[in-house]
């Protein structure tokens, strides 16, 4: 009789679950630990590649290889995923000499991408397999063989490709980690290459996108009273007023909090000097830091968070006021 899911507890399905995680992380210890020097070698020939890499595999190792082709791309690596049978139907067209191809393979016997890799080096390129079968024709075919032993997929059939995926992943994800290191690849560099997305605004948009500068920055002079600086709190709906000093240079920030808190402990609070409820001490920012930087530090400010940050010029005169919901409706996260 086949066996029904009603006939796993909860508990069972939650065992399964966690030994495949700790088969595949087994996996991949054992993956890191028998990296020799074909991995420096591959990396080498991989920074000083002057042409593309082209990346190649069958079934789910074709998966991995289009995913590897797109992160080499993303950080400063030109690269393309080639099919083995397209390949052989006129997709050789796009090969050249100076290209570098890596084969995935979790047998390393795949008939078609040893066929491809055969086809490759009569261009006279270079080809490195990343694969399971250290003895395999793949291997045999290659200039230098990424070798990612697997003793048993976490599939409990031993077949579906599981392990082995995430092992062969997990090489290409070193490789990238490497260029990226010898490259001296940035952040700025990466954002050119993802100018879209949320993970595109993260890197683009700054402060200065994002602040309230001119009339809608609410400042008023430290030798004014609370009451007198309520209408400029209420008017410029941020919430908060900077306090300048004569030469207009930031004395502190009163915020809404800081209003009621004067206000509850003192019957003649209205009257009191507004640098008595201010905070002379603020979180301040520079103008051209990243916005997801700054938002980061509202959230994991020591003292507590915060909901604001101060823009001050060299001279800690304000140039303007980053509110959380600014850098929330920019639809950075």
């Amino acid at each position: 009789m086949e066996p029904s899911a009603a006939q796993f507890s909860d508990q069972e399905i939650m065992d399964i679950g966690q030994d495949t995680f700790v088969q595949e992380a087994e996996t991949l210890v054992n993956v890191g630990r028998s990296l020799d020097a074909s991995f420096v070698k591959a990396v080498r020939l991989l920074f000083q590649c002057n042409g593309r890499v082209l990346t190649t595999g069958l079934g789910k190792s074709g998966f991995v290889a289009r995913k590897l082709a797109a992160t080499l791309t993303s950080t400063g690596t030109p690269s393309n995923f080639i099919h083995p049978v397209e390949a052989a139907h006129g997709d050789l067209g796009v090969v050249k000499a100076d290209d570098i191809l890596i084969s995935l393979s979790r047998s390393g016997n795949n008939a078609e991408v040893v066929d491809l890799i055969t086809r490759c080096r009569k261009f006279g390129m270079k080809s490195i397999a990343i694969t399971a079968g250290a003895q395999s024709e793949v291997s045999t075919a290659s200039d230098i063989v990424l070798f990612t032993p697997v003793e048993k997929e976490a599939c409990p059939l031993d077949l579906t490709p599981t392990s082995s995926a995430v092992a062969a992943m997990a090489m290409g994800d070193a490789l990238v980690v490497s260029l990226i290191k010898l490259r001296g690849f940035r952040s700025e560099d990466f954002a050119a290459f993802h100018p879209s997305g949320t993970l595109g605004r993260r890197l683009q948009v700054k402060v200065s996108d994002l602040m309230h500068t001119g009339d809608e920055l609410p400042v008023v002079s430290s030798r004014q009273s609370l009451r007198d600086t309520l209408p400029e709190i209420v008017g410029k709906r941020l919430g908060c007023v900077c306090v300048v000093d004569d030469d207009g240079r930031l004395a502190g920030l009163c915020v809404d909090g800081d209003v009621k808190r004067v206000l509850l402990e003192r019957a003649d609070a209205l009257d009191s000097p507004i640098t008595d409820a201010m905070n002379p001490n603020p979180t301040t920012i520079e103008a051209d830091t990243l916005a997801f930087t700054a938002l980061r530090m509202m959230e994991k400010r020591k003292e507590g968070p915060v909901t604001l940050l101060l823009v001050v010029d060299d001279d800690r005169k304000p140039l303007g006021l980053l509110h959380i919901h600014d850098v929330l409706r920019a639809g950075i996260l």
